[in-house]
């Protein structure tokens, strides 16, 4: 099973960034915006957002408050 690792954007922390498992955010602009908050398995993640990230290499979502 795939694992990701999650980041939250830190000026607004309803954002989410997932990203797969040890890449880093070396295509952010500004990488020091996010924080690192664990790991998430594939299993635990939406469909969609699964099927984004496995199509791009990192998905955005929006975190309920």
């Amino acid at each position: 099973m795939q694992e990701f690792d999650f980041y939250i954007h830190l000026k607004k922390p309803t954002l989410g960034l997932y990203v797969l498992k040890g890449a880093g955010l070396p295509d952010l602009q500004d990488a020091s915006q996010w924080q690192f908050e664990g790991h998430v398995w594939q299993s635990d993640l939406p469909a969609g957002l699964l099927k984004e990230l496995q199509a791009n290499g990192h998905a955005f979502q929006e975190l309920g408050v």
